[in-house]
């Protein structure tokens, strides 16, 4: 498949407006071409009224019509188109000429003496009719008659003078249209010289080049693309000082329970005492459990990270099936700490989301209440359908948060004052802050009613499908 063409692409663009442009001035050009056509010959037809009006008398009572050399060679000839004529009185007889030559419509009688034009339509042929309503007098007699003169001529000699003018109107704005093209041809080649140039600085740049691309001399239309470029090339360099800021948290963060496995497995060496040599080891074993969950939600942070590169596959969930779920296997842990963990489902709910992100951030919610909330507490874990989207909630009832750590808890290591005492790392919070805005979703604190803390996460409208 070929690659788009800029150049070809403007052009097409351009051409198929002028084009329709062109068809529309078209047809304007054609009507106002007839016009100027009816303007043209509708003297032609004045002038023969007016012959016949100068021959026309009153006898006896009776209309007659000296028709002059002039009308008859005009009425008589084939060059150009057909003329027809008729003269007769007011009352519909007929003097001379074609009887059946169609009056004007009723409302396009002229007054006397006015000559009138309209259109009609004769022996299947379309004729440009003019009309002469003539008062006729007798002096001798005193006698007064009306008289209708209609002079009647075909239209192909009007037809063809307008497409003589639409042709050469085609044929200038044709030329015009083809020079145009031209110059936006030669145009967008020059105005494309600083894509080139620019394309060009960007394909000599080492790999290992931080420094923005330089600005100047470009024009404002691609200072956004540059602007953009530089946008990922500072995402880039976030990316690798977020790289190193893992390895420095994660050494950070097993450092104390590694120097708490040493210690305990030292002291479980020196001890011969069966009570204490276990006691010691289930410390290690606690020391030990709570490092490898640090490890863990060190490497989701790396991986959910906004600079990670990390895509999610979004996919059609039953978010209330996740959260029963993770509610079920998260029991047992409950259960032996005294804590009332229950699920409340008030609607089915889907989301566009992924099963394991959200599995997690549902299981990092309880493990905290669990944590946090304190032996023999109430935990329920809730899913609803707002007229926001979704809504998944924890509620417990333990001490709660102050409200002004509520920003600051979903910082990674930050722990609240009232839970210093209570075994964690404080990257929970975090964690469920980067699958939320993994699926478009914002999290929130609130207090509970009698005491406690509710934590929501709000899917919006888009994701809750």
């Amino acid at each position: 498949m070929p690659k788009p063409n800029l150049r070809r692409q403007v052009s097409l663009w351009l051409l198929l407006p002028l084009v329709g442009l062109l068809a529309l001035d078209s047809w304007l050009t054609y009507h106002r071409a007839m016009s100027a056509a009816h303007v043209a010959f509708d003297r032609s037809l004045a002038f023969s009224l007016k012959s016949i009006r100068e021959g026309t008398s009153l006898h006896n009572g009776q209309i007659e019509v000296d028709l002059p050399y002039l009308a008859l060679e005009m009425f008589e000839s084939d060059v150009g188109g057909r003329i027809y004529y008729l003269i007769r009185e007011e009352n519909g007889r007929a003097v001379t000429g074609y009887a059946d030559l169609p009056p004007p419509p009723g409302h396009a009688v002229p007054a006397p003496y006015e000559t009138r034009f309209y259109d009609a339509t004769f022996r299947g042929q379309e004729l440009r009719m003019g009309m002469l309503r003539l008062p006729v007098h007798d002096v001798p007699s005193a006698q007064t008659r009306v008289a209708w003169i209609m002079v009647g001529e075909t239209i192909e000699p009007r037809q063809a003078l307008a497409r003589e003018i639409l042709t050469g109107s085609l044929l200038q704005e044709g030329l015009l249209i083809v020079l145009a093209l031209a110059i936006v041809w030669l145009g967008v080649g020059r105005g494309l010289r600083p894509l080139n140039r620019l394309s060009a600085k960007v394909a000599a740049r080492a790999d290992d080049d931080p420094a923005p691309l330089d600005k100047a001399g470009l024009p404002s239309e691609v200072e956004p693309l540059v602007e953009s470029i530089n946008q990922y090339i500072a995402r880039l360099r976030s990316m690798q000082e977020s790289r190193r800021r893992f390895f420095t948290d994660a050494a950070h963060q097993l450092k104390t329970p590694l120097a708490v496995i040493q210690a305990e497995s030292e002291l479980a060496l020196r001890e011969t005492r069966d009570e204490r040599a276990s006691l010691h080891l289930k410390r290690l074993h606690g020391a030990v459990r709570q490092a490898g969950k640090s490890v863990q939600q060190l490497l989701s942070l790396a991986r959910l990270d906004a600079d990670s590169g990390h895509v999610v596959k979004l996919e059609t969930l039953a978010l209330e099936k996740i959260a029963r779920s993770v509610t079920l296997d998260w029991s047992p842990v409950a259960r032996s700490r005294g804590i009332d963990l229950g699920f409340e489902e008030e609607a089915r709910v889907h989301v566009r989301g992924q099963r394991e992100l959200l599995a997690e951030l549902c299981g990092n919610l309880i493990d905290n209440a669990i944590r946090y909330a304190g032996d023999g507490s109430m935990i329920t874990v809730r899913v609803a359908t707002p007229p926001e989207g979704a809504l998944l909630q924890v509620i417990d009832n333990g001490p709660g948060i102050a409200p002004q750590e509520r920003e600051a808890v979903f910082e990674r290591f930050y722990r609240s004052s009232a839970t210093q005492n209570v075994e964690g790392s404080g990257l929970g919070l975090a964690i469920v802050r980067e699958i939320a805005r993994l699926h478009h979703a914002r999290v929130s604190l609130d207090d509970a009613p009698g005491g406690g803390l509710i934590v929501s996460v709000l899917f919006a409208q888009s994701a809750a499908q």
